[in-house]
């Protein structure tokens, strides 16, 4: 087998420790140096001094958890490094060892049987990590706010029957004083914004309960939570719009699409970047957020077509907002929605605009443009010809002769 690279290195990255193998090829014979360096500052510095000394042109790591990150940044700007997906490279059977994993890794480099894995640049990481932080936190204060209403059902106050969301403005003062030992209905009742659409009597009746002394602690100890929780997201947001300052065109590009709201671009962009040229094509960039069907075929006959686990920072993000695209009048996502949902199921049909969406995306960034929608007409005037033919055939099938004119 050809070796593309003579001088490359295999690194079995750990916590506490980075076990590196170098190989060199030279002539006919192989040789193999391993040694083993702590994940310190210093010992990722001793690491970058020997793999430089060796004259690695090429590095080859697994993506194991985060641990791969300091080593990346300490080496990336000495050799040229391959992150592997810890899945496609495992070892042989029988032969697990430190050692033998970094040696594996460097044989699999040597000859080009490594694909890398999507690293994007620093800034676009220093982006994810903020937007990624965020969608944590927003999940914590989603569930504070059900423990909250579990407090509210087990002390027989139906406030959540009736307010949606909970925590609104006025759910949220409504809880506040409940908090506070406020027991009456009708004062509780009256603090409930004037536009809330919820009939007094209704709230009234779900406001009558039997809340004891736990519960208002309970009670304080999330909304506690949840007001500190809350300035937190805030304070990452303004971290978020100073790291998107090089990134304001392709926000703007971005939102001109319909279902994807500036919350939703930051994402994007923090996952995928803005250089489209890290995938070869619009396919890969699918495939890699998990949004085309797998390939599972043998014996001639194709199996499960499930879409794969991937991307579950950006996959989600795409299927809510594919859900807000679909409710759009006479758009294209509305009409791709709705023509493959009678066919495949409302399931299959919201993945396949998600995936529009990721692939409308792919060429605003590229090309950097506005989003132009097709309208919802596009697949009437597509399949004109096709319906035309369909017709008359199936008339002359039905014994009638058919002549066709243009109408006036």
């Amino acid at each position: 087998m050809e070796v593309l690279y003579a001088r490359c290195a295999g690194l079995d990255v750990h916590k506490r420790q980075v076990v590196a193998c170098v190989r060199v090829a030279t002539g006919g014979t192989m040789r193999y140096a391993v040694r083993t360096f702590a994940t310190t500052a210093a010992g990722l510095l001793e690491l970058h001094d020997w793999v430089t000394s060796e004259g690695c042109t090429h590095a080859v790591l697994e993506s194991t958890g985060v641990y791969w990150k300091p080593v990346w940044h300490v080496l990336e700007d000495a050799v040229t490094l391959v992150l592997a997906n810890a899945t496609a490279v495992r070892n042989l059977p029988g032969r697990k060892s430190d050692v033998s994993d970094a040696q594996w890794l460097a044989d699999l480099l040597a000859h080009g049987l490594v694909r890398g894995s999507f690293v994007p640049p620093a800034p676009i990481q220093a982006l994810r990590e903020l937007t990624r932080t965020r969608k944590q936190l927003v999940r914590e204060v989603t569930a504070h706010s059900q423990r909250i209403e579990k407090v509210l059902e087990s002390a027989d106050l139906k406030l959540a029957a009736v307010l949606h969301p909970l925590l609104g403005v006025s759910g949220r003062a409504m809880v506040d004083a409940l908090a506070a030992g406020q027991t009456d209905p009708e004062r509780l009742a009256d603090l409930a914004h004037p536009r809330l659409r919820t009939p007094r009597a209704e709230l009234v009746a779900a406001l009558q309960g039997h809340l004891r002394a736990h519960h208002r602690v309970l009670l304080r100890q999330h909304l506690r939570v949840i007001a500190t929780l809350e300035a937190t997201i805030r304070a990452i947001e303004e971290e978020i719009g100073a790291a998107l300052a090089p990134f304001r065109t392709a926000v703007a590009h971005l939102v001109t699409m319909p279902g994807v709201s500036e919350t939703a671009a930051h994402i994007i962009i923090a996952e995928i970047g803005t250089d489209m040229t890290r995938f070869p094509t619009v396919g890969h960039l699918l495939s890699w957020a998990g949004l085309c069907p797998r390939l599972d075929e043998s014996a001639g006959k194709r199996r499960s077509t499930r879409i794969r686990k991937g991307a579950p920072w950006l996959k989600p993000v795409l299927i809510q907002g594919a859900w807000a695209a679909v409710r759009v009048q006479d758009s294209y996502l509305r009409a791709q929605f709705l023509r493959l949902k009678t066919r495949r199921g409302p399931m299959k049909a919201i993945v396949a605009v998600a995936a529009s969406m990721l692939t409308a995306s792919y060429y605003m960034l590229r090309d950097d443009r506005d989003y132009r929608d097709l309208g919802g007409d596009y697949f009437q005037r597509l399949d004109h010809g096709r319906l035309v033919s369909r017709l008359t055939r199936r008339l002359q099938h039905l014994g009638y002769e058919v002549s066709l004119r243009p109408a006036a």
